[in-house]
């Protein structure tokens, strides 16, 4: 079936059949690809392009050879180059002449648009009810933990007290900002591109309005020519799964290293891990691991499409077949990575007594000490001086702040009162971190009820 065997005098070469071919591409896509001909073919009738009759017998058909590609009893053929040949092959075998008039205005450039889209809306949805989950993951484990107490880090040095209910939260508030993204990619897919044929539309009637009530798009695209060479919306999606990758390497990092042996944070789920082949000690973070490792594949999947189309003429070009390649790839992993996450961070628990022990110093709370003694009147400046030569001679002197007496911190200034050994405690420390937005215990609870609040406003 070359349909475009008119103007060549030679048959293209099996080899460039071969290479040409995007089978392997959208051949995943032919439910898709049948309603969007059942569609249109309804559509055709509506027009008084088909009479009833026609539309009845294209439909059975159609429905009929959809059946026959689920059973595996159709299997594609490179000779066809496409899933859209295919099926109208297989439909001209059944009725005839009457099967080639599906394509009456229509293109194979409007007609995949319209598979990819119907497709990808799909996915999304269920991406956004994943992504949901472990939003929801994220407010019961910062409920549960808000008691905890860790420290927190720049430049992966101990710098500040916090709630572990403040931690999961940070992630939370990241992870919600990807949401937002992915239902921007949602609404940018949920446009209905058929009718507008090759780039310039139809001389036929067509009515692009009832493909698109018939489909359940929310609105058509508005301008034909840029119906076809559009692969933003594509674009939304990988902008949305690049960026939650990002978190959730930067969240799997976190927790390879809360769970190394120099750390001891964090116990991870035995059945997230696994073992060594030849050391019997280890048990390795390696879902975690692959987690961060299979990120920089989905940044450059956003990368490939996007130096694939940054020097494409109006309209349609063929270098546009491979823009499915890295969406599959990213939605698969995206997918894999929402099936796992949610799992394991419920069923990882922090080691509240090991990282107590790691705070023993007492140098984490040399903020809130220099604090204090801005609370008494001293410039920060100063105070920050004045607790830093403090730290200084608790290292030389191998003592923790915890061992200063008054008399010892008289010495270094004589702001000091018998007060500031209230602030040499962990948890009063995270609780007078009350500012909006702070690691404060009330903050927390108010974070959680906020994004609770958001939850629902979202539904």
């Amino acid at each position: 079936m070359n349909i475009w065997k008119g103007r060549f005098h030679a048959e293209p070469r099996l080899q460039i059949l071969r290479f040409t071919q995007s089978l392997d591409l959208d051949w995943r896509l032919f439910e898709y690809d049948i309603e969007g001909s059942v569609a249109h073919v309804r559509m055709l009738c509506s027009v008084g392009l088909l009479t009833e009759e026609e539309r009845d017998k294209l439909v059975e058909a159609l429905r009929e050879i959809k059946a026959e590609i689920a059973r595996g009893e159709l299997p594609p053929s490179i000779a066809l180059e496409d899933l859209h040949l295919n099926v109208e092959h297989r439909l001209i075998e059944k009725l005839g002449p009457l099967g080639a008039k599906v394509h009456t205005g229509r293109s194979r450039n409007d007609q995949i648009c319209v598979d990819v889209r119907m497709y990808l809306r799909d996915q999304l949805k269920e991406l956004r009810v994943k992504t949901r989950r472990l939003l929801n993951t994220l407010l019961e484990l910062a409920e549960r933990d808000v008691d905890v107490i860790i420290p927190g880090y720049t430049h992966l040095q101990q710098g500040q007290p916090i709630s572990a209910g403040h931690y999961w939260m940070a992630y939370f508030w990241k992870f919600l900002r990807d949401l937002k993204r992915l239902d921007l990619a949602i609404y940018n897919t949920d446009e209905n591109p058929l009718g507008s044929g090759a780039l310039a539309g139809s001389t036929l009637p067509l009515d692009r309005e009832f493909t698109r009530r018939e489909l359940g798009f929310s609105r058509n695209t508005e301008n034909s020519l840029d119906a076809v060479s559009n692969r933003d919306f594509m674009l939304d999606f990988h902008y949305f799964a690049s960026t939650f990758m990002v978190h959730c390497s930067r969240l799997a990092e976190d927790l390879v290293i809360y769970a190394s042996g120099e750390f001891g944070y964090v116990e991870l789920p035995d059945e997230y891990c696994t073992g060594s082949s030849m050391m019997p000690q280890k048990k390795n973070p390696d879902v975690l691991e692959l987690i961060r490792g299979k990120a920089g594949q989905v940044f450059g999947h956003l990368l490939d499409l996007m130096v694939t189309l940054k020097g494409l003429p109006l309209a349609y070009n063929r270098d546009m077949q491979e823009d499915k390649r890295g969406l599959w790839a990213a939605l698969a992993t995206v997918h894999s990575v929402l099936d796992i996450l949610p799992g394991m961070l419920s069923a990882t628990r922090f080691n509240q007594e090991r990282i107590l022990q790691s705070m023993r110093d007492g140098f984490i709370l040399a903020t809130d000490v220099a604090e204090y003694l801005v609370m008494k009147g001293v410039p920060f400046r100063e105070a920050h001086g004045v607790v830093g030569r403090a730290v200084r001679d608790c290292f030389d002197s191998s003592r923790t702040l915890f061992d200063l007496t008054l008399e010892d911190w008289r010495r270094y200034h004589p702001a000091f009162d018998e007060d500031v050994f209230e602030v040499l405690d962990l948890q009063r420390a995270v609780d007078r971190r009350r500012t909006y937005g702070g690691t404060a215990r009330s903050e927390v609870r108010r974070q959680l009820e906020r994004g609770r609040e958001i939850l629902r406003e979202l539904d």
